[in-house]
């Protein structure tokens, strides 16, 4: 980046830290002159933009008698999201009420000439300070996810691989290179591995929310949770899956229990989540798909020369702090060969074995993405897709980046 970029990044943060102080000096100020309307209306806002959610709403208008207490409830609430949250509630505040701005932040009013001064200074200072080591150490602290020596030796990873079911006919060959794979990278990423195979639906609920009691997650940077099976929209498959008796495990509910609600330990850390399984069975007459089985896939052919099956699933996440990667784009298969796995988790493992000690996250897999722009097969085509990604900030696997 160009010390111009640079520069422009730093005032952004700097615009930032500034309205987390703002909104702290006005508190009182706030309280004593918003009116009730406004106060319901900056609530709608909030929720809208996603900085509140419901239950947060429903406790500032219920909890509270009067609308002093409102005031109060609801900036107190801003103030510990941080810096963000801040500054949204003060660009709010000027939308609905520019007078009750104004009175609130008489310097933000200044003619445009001054501000113009203010964002030279800033700019200036950053220039001055941009070798500075300590400077330098503050500004990539606030943009990435922490990640300590101390942090490193508590990673912990979720890791089930289902690969023989009560129906034979949904045998998935070549899960266990996967597995293998996926095992040998998140042990060299530092992860100890919490690893199950062949899981009920029952089962996969249980080994989750044993997982959000593991000891390490007081002290982990992240959690990896890998989980690949037979699946359908918005389900993983388990093992006694049936076509008369369903055998299903709701994937929302592995962000339920990773979330703040039911896992406080992982609050404001990257959860990466990796799922291998179907979401249909939309594939051609060689494929084999990772999928629920219908009477007209249960005559299907055997699998196609060269070992190749098929793999996709679509779901969404709700919960901050996660960052997902689909083995395919919607209603598209995903491939995977018998004998070496599937090219999802072969082409994960070469990216990060190759680049985790100096890309992010977020890069890490638009990489992985990449690599299939040059599918083996070129009568076959498969792109694997990031999920809403809602990390805030840049997650790197290794301190030192």
């Amino acid at each position: 980046m160009s010390l111009s970029g640079f520069s422009e990044l730093f005032f952004f943060f700097i615009v930032y830290f500034i309205a987390d102080k703002e909104i702290s000096k006005v508190r009182s100020k706030f309280v004593e002159k918003v009116s009730k309307p406004i106060l319901k209306q900056l609530l709608d806002d909030l929720l809208e933009d996603r900085l509140l959610n419901d239950g947060e709403v429903e406790s500032v208008l219920e909890d509270n008698t009067n609308k002093a207490d409102m005031a109060r409830c609801l900036i107190d609430i801003v103030r510990k999201k941080g810096t963000r949250g801040s500054k949204m509630l003060i660009d709010h505040i000027k939308t609905r009420d520019e007078a009750l701005h104004a009175e609130l932040f008489p310097d933000s009013q200044d003619q445009p000439g001054a501000t113009a001064r203010r964002v030279l200074n800033l700019k200036s200072l950053f220039a001055e300070n941009v070798f500075n080591p300590v400077f330098l150490h503050w500004f990539l602290f606030i943009q990435i996810y922490k990640v300590s020596d101390k942090s490193l030796k508590s990673r912990v990873a979720l890791l089930i691989t289902n690969r023989n079911f009560t129906d034979d006919n949904l045998t998935r060959k070549g899960a266990e290179k996967d597995e293998e794979n996926m095992l040998n990278l998140l042990r060299s990423l530092q992860y100890e591995v919490v690893k199950h195979n062949d899981l009920t639906a029952k089962d996969i609920d249980k080994a989750l929310l044993e997982f959000t009691r593991h000891p390490k997650l007081k002290e982990t940077d992240s959690v990896f949770v890998v989980i690949m099976s037979h699946g359908k929209r918005g389900l993983i498959l388990g093992v006694d899956h049936k076509i008369d008796k369903p055998d299903e495990f709701p994937i929302d509910t592995i962000y339920k229990y990773l979330g703040p609600n039911k896992c406080s330990k992982l609050m404001d850390k990257p959860k990466v989540i990796i799922i291998q399984a179907c979401r249909g069975a939309s594939v051609g007459h060689t494929i084999v798909s990772d999928s629920v089985v219908s009477d007209e896939a249960s005559h299907r052919p055997a699998s196609p020369t060269g070992g190749l099956v098929a793999d996709s699933f679509r779901y969404v996440h709700k919960e901050k702090d996660f960052i997902s990667l689909l083995s395919s784009t919607p209603d598209t298969v995903s491939y995977r060969r018998e004998d070496s796995g599937s090219f999802l988790i072969q082409y994960i493992v070469e990216v990060f074995n190759t680049c985790s000690h100096k890309d992010d996250i977020d890069e890490l897999f638009r990489k992985v993405m990449q690599r299939f722009e040059d599918f083996p097969d070129e009568k076959m085509r498969q792109m694997p897709t990031k999920d809403r990604c809602t990390l805030t900030r840049r997650f790197y696997l290794f301190p030192g980046y």
